[in-house]
């Protein structure tokens, strides 16, 4: 199995700099509390200074979302809708231990962090255009199809694991408490987004290897080594 972007995407977006990790043994019974707060407090103090508007991860997003002709205060990137629910609860809702550490350390740096259970995932997955015929399906158990050009992340049997690239993720691969083998991606596009992806990942598999004893090692990708094999 494999994870990458295609051709097209590095063309329209050569700033991209994706971060990504894999990591078998996951379990739902960790408590990563202590672990959460602190890149909680981290997220809290940027905040402080400036919203999340203001951050140069979001505007790069916002920018991109501009570029692929998405209104960017309808559509947000997954990091910017955690930050302003964050801002204005003061707390995200606990969902799984692994979702919540990775939300935890998106709202840190900035930067979407999308996690998929590889069970659900057929061959590969792909961040690419939409031809209009994937499938996709929602939290409400609907099934919809993405629009042709839209940026999704697709699989070998045609579907759509993500909507509108970092903005909406499908119920498909979802971590659940079934889920024990999952890819974790992080993406950003602002002007130091190479460094700051890599720290990322890096905070990101340390939590992981104190949380479930497991050992991932995080890869950073580029336009000329676009491929993930795990």
């Amino acid at each position: 199995m494999y994870f990458e972007h295609a051709t097209a995407i590095w063309r329209d977006f050569p700033e991209l700099a994706p971060g990504a990790l894999f990591a078998g043994g996951i379990s739902g019974e960790v408590r990563p509390d202590t672990r959460i707060e602190a890149f909680a407090a981290v997220a809290a103090s940027r905040l402080a200074a400036s919203s999340e508007a203001e951050l140069p991860e979001i505007q790069a997003w916002r920018r991109a979302f501009s570029r692929m002709g998405l209104k960017p205060t309808q559509y947000r990137c997954a990091s910017e809708s955690l930050l302003r629910r964050f801002r204005k609860e003061g707390a995200l809702p606990r969902i799984h231990p692994l979702i919540d550490v990775c939300n935890a350390v998106s709202l840190a740096f900035a930067i979407p962090v999308a996690v998929f259970d590889v069970a659900e995932v057929t061959g590969f997955l792909e961040v690419r255009h939409a031809v209009g015929d994937e499938t996709y399906l929602s939290f409400s158990g609907e099934t919809e199809h993405p629009e042709p050009g839209e940026v999704i992340f697709a699989d070998g049997a045609g579907r759509a694991h993500a909507r509108r690239w970092s903005n909406r993720q499908s119920r498909q691969s979802a971590v659940s408490d079934t889920t024990r083998s999952v890819l974790v991606v992080a993406e950003a596009l602002h002007a130091s987004a190479a460094l700051d992806v890599g720290r990322l990942m890096t905070a990101l598999a340390g939590e992981l290897s104190a949380l479930w004893s497991v050992d991932p090692k995080p890869v950073t990708l580029s336009a000329s080594s676009p491929r993930f094999d795990f």
